[in-house]
């Protein structure tokens, strides 16, 4: 079963690449993706790594949970699925209304 996690405090300079660098000794990844603003194209601090493997997922949680990655300390944790009845987006009679 595969595993997400989530890394935040990236650096401005981290790409998918140097994420999945950091990230691969701890075993098979399918996916790093640092994601960006829609309209800047600008990293937003944070991504995603996906894990195979659950027990190498929390190996790299572990270890480098803290640790610093292209010069900046980060947060590694296990990814929380997101309450898209809060975002306001798509669909019938989610909240969302008063945000703008």
């Amino acid at each position: 079963m595969s595993k997400k996690l989530f890394v935040g405090s990236l650096s401005w300079d981290t790409n998918d690449d140097s994420l999945n660098a950091a990230f691969s000794p701890f075993g098979e990844i399918t996916e790093a993706i640092v994601i960006s603003d829609r309209h800047s194209g600008r990293s937003r601090g944070f991504g995603f790594v996906t894990f195979v493997d659950d027990e190498a997922a929390d190996k790299a949680i572990a270890e480098l949970n803290g640790t610093e990655l292209d010069g900046r300390e980060i947060k590694v944790d296990v990814a929380q699925a997101r309450d898209r009845s809060r975002d306001g987006g798509g669909g019938g009679g989610g909240g969302g209304g008063d945000r703008w």
